[in-house]
């Protein structure tokens, strides 16, 4: 099964295209396979999500053309000790 994050981010690859002509050059967090918001940088877009959604329930993602530019990176807010 594949984690929620795996889902928006295959959801991205799937819609890349489409995303880079309505939102190119922006970062777009993706939540439920739907852009649910559009930002000027990555701070940006986790600071104003995380307000709303829970940290670890939301993609946030440059959205430039081309597969040289999407990277597949992951963050936890977890603390080991």
């Amino acid at each position: 099964m594949k984690s929620p994050l795996e889902r928006e981010f295959q959801y991205y690859l799937d819609n890349q295209e489409e995303l880079v002509r309505k939102h190119g050059g922006k970062v777009i967090a993706i939540k439920g396979c739907e852009v649910i918001g559009v930002y000027d940088s990555e701070s940006e877009a986790l600071e104003r999500t995380s307000g709303e959604h829970p940290l670890g329930t939301f993609l946030v993602q440059r959205c430039e053309p081309g597969r040289e530019s999407v990277t597949q990176t992951f963050h936890s807010r977890a603390v080991f000790v």
